[in-house]
């Protein structure tokens, strides 16, 4: 989804130096250009995304190679930078499609029957909650509500963690995790991944240069099972691109909690416009071997999503 503009380069800037970065580095037969050998789960896209209809996101899915697709829904209300679908879209499209897609169920966390409406869309089949992208604290009562239901339904919930407008104070959110051992949490966005580094500006949405390892997603990762990574979009990329000596070493530190996703809203599905052609390359390039690429790739996500594919 769009990103907060903040300090520091442009979404449209960044991607067009990390395409200039990776294009030399696609593996052959790994690029968007066939359907994958082997299954991929792409844990983050969504529908009618930047006006994408249903047929062009299934043939975006299908140039990347993506076998399992998960679709987040938009809550009630649009204008927080969703420009995509919301429950009863991704409900239908999964419907249509149930060989290739899954869906997650989603409402603005600080509206009064939130859990109600999450409730409801999980009891028709939703799988998870999210993309939670809302104006509350990740630590606070309102989420709180949204993971009293992820637990009693046993489903994990994707958070966008974008700092002083999304998911605040993720500085604080180990309390969220403490609070509920039982609920498997997803983080993504900029904030999300900027923290990699343990000497993150916070003002700082894609960062640049060499990363300090220990950051709070480090440790979060780290110390908590119930903690995972979702890898998606220009923070995902910007993450493997910046220093991929680093990154190399975090794949293959947290290679059983990182999921593969996209969230891009392009048509092609290949390309340097294509920022999850993009991140599939980085992975396969920066991966330690096969079994770390597939763990990332595939399984991390079947696991924890319980997934009855194989």
């Amino acid at each position: 989804m769009k990103p907060h503009s903040g300090r520091g380069c442009t979404r449209r800037e960044f991607l067009g130096a990390a395409a200039a970065l990776t294009l030399g580095a696609t593996v052959p037969g790994s690029s968007a250009e066939t359907t994958a050998a082997e299954p991929i789960i792409d844990i983050h896209q969504h529908t009618n995304y930047a006006g994408r209809t249903d047929a062009q996101l299934i043939a975006h899915q299908h140039a990347m190679g993506i076998t399992t697709t998960v679709l987040l829904p938009a809550g009630r209300f649009y204008g927080l930078d969703a420009k995509c679908g919301g429950n009863d879209s991704v409900e239908a499209l999964t419907r249509q499609h149930p060989g290739l897609f899954v869906r997650f169920a989603n409402e603005v966390a600080d509206v009064e029957d939130a859990p109600t409406v999450i409730r409801r869309y999980l009891r028709r089949g939703a799988i998870g909650v999210g993309e939670q992208k809302f104006r509350v604290s990740s630590d606070g009562a309102w989420f709180e509500r949204i993971c009293s239901v992820a637990a009693d339904f046993q489903v994990p919930v994707l958070l966008h963690f974008q700092h002083g407008v999304y998911n605040l104070n993720l500085a604080n959110f180990h309390q969220t995790l403490a609070r509920f051992p039982t609920v498997n949490f997803i983080g993504h966005a900029q904030t999300w991944w900027a923290n990699v580094d343990a000497k993150a500006d916070q003002n700082v949405l894609y960062p640049t240069g060499r990363v300090t390892p220990g950051g709070i997603t480090d440790r979060l990762l780290r110390d908590y099972p119930n903690m995972f990574g979702d890898m998606s979009a220009g923070s995902g990329l910007n993450h493997l691109v910046r220093d991929p000596e680093h990154a190399a070493a975090f794949l293959q530190r947290h290679q059983h909690k990182l999921l593969f996703g996209s969230d891009c809203d392009d048509l092609l599905g290949r390309g340097p416009g294509c920022q999850g052609a993009q991140i599939l390359a980085n992975i396969r390039k920066l991966a330690a071997d096969q079994t770390v690429e597939r763990r990332i790739l595939y399984h991390n996500a079947k696991s924890l999503l319980r997934l009855q594919i194989t």
